[in-house]
């Protein structure tokens, strides 16, 4: 089974993953809204920005603070780096 780093050293069974989405649209924050009230909700964003919404097979939803396109492409097989990557970029602080 191929698992996938969602962040931070966390993974999840590639064949678990329904949807990797954005958590912008209304009807997403719904689903985690619901999923928090069901106790099926995972946050694994360590206190960051929500960028990620993984939506499994077992109805549990998971946060992860890397964009949508970083899991995918995890979960499609071209793996980046990790480390810079992993946490969202603010700039140089000059």
């Amino acid at each position: 089974m191929k698992l996938i780093n969602i962040g931070f050293g966390n993974m999840v069974f590639a064949s678990r993953i329904i949807a990797i989405v954005g958590p912008e649209s209304a009807p997403i924050k719904r689903v985690i809204q619901d999923a928090k009230e069901s106790g099926q909700l995972i946050d694994a964003t360590y206190g960051r920005r929500t960028r990620a919404v993984i939506i499994c097979d077992s109805g549990h939803i998971i946060l992860s603070a890397l964009q949508p396109e970083t899991v995918a492409n995890r979960f499609s097989g071209n793996v980046g780096a990790e480390g810079g990557s992993e946490q969202p970029g603010k700039g140089s602080d000059s």
